[in-house]
């Protein structure tokens, strides 16, 4: 493991006065934060699964993906401001500071959360579901570390978004 270091969260998160539905990671990979953007390991799987649920080709740019996000209500941030990590290391992560997730919930119409994955639960339910006074449902993580999951048993849990 390498060393661990404090990092504050590099990526503004994305949504508009019509979002509905809340996407919350844990906090950004090393290859996300050198990318500029959410999911930016090209192993992982959110783009692919996301843009199958909303039955779109898949976004190439920043801008793409932003698009597709706002044209189907979908914020989407991580749960953690600030934090030690040692790498991109979830199962890591201490000293986590939580996002202020209610200056998003306040100006939009989002009535449910998601978590991507079983950490970004466990620290939303830690640091945020008491101050939101919303329950998240938990998705399996398309991160490239849950190979357990294929691509098609991803979609079919993800395609509960929009249920």
């Amino acid at each position: 493991m390498g060393n661990k270091k404090k990092v504050i969260h590099p990526i503004d998160p994305v949504y508009d006065c019509n979002s509905e539905i809340l996407i919350l990671g844990s906090f950004p990979s090393v290859k996300s934060r050198q990318y500029g953007f959410f999911y930016g390991h090209p192993q992982n799987r959110f783009w692919k699964v996301l843009s199958s649920v909303c039955c779109e080709a898949l976004p190439d740019s920043i801008d793409d993906k932003k698009d597709m996000l706002l044209r189907h209500h979908i914020a989407l941030w991580d749960v953690i401001a600030s934090c030690e990590i040692t790498g991109s290391a979830d199962s890591s992560i201490q000293n986590a500071v939580p996002n202020d997730i209610m200056k998003i919930i306040r100006c939009s119409k989002i009535t449910k959360i998601y978590t991507n994955g079983k950490t970004a639960d466990k620290l939303y339910r830690k640091y945020l579901e008491k101050v939101t006074g919303i329950t998240s449902v938990c998705l399996p993580s398309t991160s490239p570390a849950n190979a357990a999951w294929s691509l098609e048993r991803l979609l079919q849990k993800w395609e509960q978004l929009f249920q």
